[in-house]
């Protein structure tokens, strides 16, 4: 534990080091809004080398040998480590501590929303919580499956022996830590009120929380841009002998796709966000009418990052998906070259959609036609992923266990935010439905669907890859149904009451709506009691679950064909690859992994 005391330490004199020089050369005080920026950057600066990268990395950079920090066991969770298998846990445990928390936001939501009236929070308190929930789920939805099982799996799944850039791979995680730090200290100076989209006005005038929000959005989005390099440079560079580009496998097409997009557009959303701090701090007029600024600017930068950023949060998601689906249903995967364009197809189209979120923001109306059509040019690649899953499933010898039980849900979820997304991208029913509780709706079923639900299809799955043991079958199948029926009955409602006209963001709504949102708030705090069952399940089957051998689910990737958990430097000797990955069945072939037994069933 003593890198994360030091690092600690390091970042709290770091802080204190950068608020007193704002306070000495500018006009700020110590608890200012210029204070706040450097007295972070600097914090930030003093944990990552008090952390240990200063001396895994640093020291080379004035000639000093490095120091070895490595540690066994737990501990080396603690510490700058830069095996991938370890990062990989560390991103996994920590967006599921995130995701938690979000959840538990939103049931303090739900119960102020379960009467018309104020009843918990005032207004503005509201918009805080509200905010906060949002910013902390987008993190989870960015970082859960790219974070965690992109650096555990990537590697593995293509012969290679770590990362590209090791070091700059725990450089993005152990950036996550102090990004968190900001958002829960920022209600002690008052928190942030805007939502995780931070408009301005709004954003430019409220507390001083929302500075801390914006270095911590703009720190994790550096953390995001690190770790698709690093994904994007290993798929190119370091696939095994053997490994074309049409045998890999799917998830990792899916991650490299996703990686692409975090790499080329994160920055935008960071660039609208040092755009607000500095009309906060340096008195520019970006956003501010009477100097010549306009709120369309921002929402132009913001939504050219936010809307690629659900194909960075849902295209890992279907990855994992369509791999538990050509496993458990012993097929090859249906679509699989057709998937992979579909993949990139995705991303492409996805990037140029940005302003079907700005059809009531007073764009100009000519624009409204085309990005209309390249929204709904995107169901058609989003729809081969469709027919590519349901394909595969067709006839297959399906294995009913709990990552094929919520892949299915995963299709039906997703299915019906893919559907409702079509009035949300022609502008003429958009006028009526934005910022209305169908949007709330819609979102959830897209990201919870297209990312939570195969987040948490990865996590059984390859958890035995990971812990070297089985988690418990009948509990898993019991929080799978749970999770998706409880769902149901918690978001379906909210169509409804958007279509009669509530508004989201708002902690209050007309009377008659009171019995519908009061079913809907109590239906969602008996599926966050679900979660009792996903954490037990993991804590207790991580400690005394049944031993899982190499291979428990007779796959062909990669992953499978090493120990579980696997080895330091994964593979005894470089892996040679003959045949494909989904390869079931088929009369003929040759094992992916060259000479490895044909796997049974």
């Amino acid at each position: 534990m003593w890198p994360l005391i030091r690092g600690t330490v390091s970042g709290i004199v770091g802080y204190l080091i950068g608020a007193l020089l704002a306070t000495v050369t500018t006009s700020s005080t110590f608890s200012g809004e210029f204070a706040l920026v450097l007295g972070f950057a600097f914090g930030l600066m003093g944990w990552l080398f008090g952390i240990g990268m200063w001396n895994a990395w640093g020291r080379q950079w004035v000639g000093l040998p490095t120091k070895s920090e490595d540690a066994d066991g737990w501990r080396r969770y603690f510490r700058f480590n830069t095996d991938h298998k370890v990062i990989g846990g560390q991103y996994l445990v920590t967006m599921l501590v995130v995701f938690l928390l979000a959840g538990l936001v939103a049931v303090a939501i739900r119960a102020e929303l379960a009467s018309p009236g104020q009843s918990f929070f005032a207004p503005d308190t509201y918009n805080k919580v509200m905010s906060m929930h949002g910013i902390l789920m987008i993190a989870v939805a960015v970082a859960g499956i790219l974070g965690a099982f992109g650096n555990y799996l990537v590697p593995l799944m293509i012969g290679a022996d770590d990362m590209a850039f090791p070091r700059i791979n725990a450089l993005g995680f152990w950036m996550i830590p102090p990004v968190a730090v900001a958002l829960l200290a920022a209600p002690l100076v008052g928190s942030f009120n805007a939502g995780w989209t931070s408009y301005p006005p709004l954003s430019v005038l409220n507390a001083d929380g929302q500075v801390l929000f914006n270095v911590a959005v703009i720190t994790f989005g550096l953390s995001s841009i690190l770790g698709g390099l690093n994904i994007v440079a290993t798929v190119i560079t370091m696939r095994a002998p053997g490994m074309t580009w049409w045998k890999l496998p799917i998830f990792v097409w899916a991650a490299f796709a996703a990686s692409i997009l975090s790499l080329t557009v994160t920055q935008f959303f960071a660039a609208s966000l040092i755009m607000i701090l500095l009309d906060r701090i340096a008195g520019t007029t970006w956003f501010g009418a009477p100097g010549g600024g306009t709120a369309l600017l921002y929402e132009h930068v913001f939504w050219f990052y936010s809307h690629p950023a659900v194909y960075i949060m849902v295209l890992p998601g279907m990855g994992v998906i369509l791999e538990i689906i050509a496993h458990f249903s012993r097929k090859p995967l249906f679509a699989y070259k057709a998937s992979v364009i579909s993949f990139l197809s995705i991303g492409g189209i996805g990037s140029i959609v940005w302003a079907h979120h700005m059809f009531t923001s007073g764009m100009a109306q000519n624009l409204e036609g085309p990005f209309m059509a390249l929204t709904e040019l995107v169901s058609i690649p989003t729809g081969i992923i469709f027919l590519a899953a349901i394909g595969t499933l067709w006839r297959g010898k399906l294995w009913f266990q709990t990552p094929l039980l919520l892949a299915f849900f995963w299709i039906f979820q997703f299915l019906i935010g893919g559907i409702t997304g079509i009035f949300l991208a022609d502008f003429v029913t958009d006028l009526s439905l934005h910022d209305t509780y169908f949007v709330v709706a819609h979102f959830h079923y897209t990201i919870v669907g297209g990312s939570i639900f195969a987040l948490m299809a990865g996590t059984f799955y390859w958890f035995p890859k990971v812990t070297g043991r089985m988690y418990n079958e009948r509990l898993g199948k019991i929080f799978a149904t749970w999770f998706f029926v409880f769902f149901q009955l918690t978001f379906i409602p909210l169509f409804w009451v958007g279509l009669n006209g509530m508004n989201r963001r708002v902690g209050t709504y007309q009377d008659n709506l009171g019995g519908v949102n009061r079913f809907a708030s109590v239906m969602a705090m008996i599926m966050a009691l679900g979660f009792v069952l996903f954490v037990v399940n993991l804590l207790w089957s991580a400690k005394r679950g049944p031993i899982a051998g190499a291979n428990p689910w007779n796959a062909r990737t990669l992953e499978w064909q090493v120990s579980s958990p696997p080895p330091k430097h994964n593979f005894a000797t470089p892996p040679s690859i003959d045949g494909g990955p989904y390869d079931y069945g088929t009369v003929g072939a040759a094992t992916h992994l060259s000479g490895a037994t044909e796997p049974v069933g």
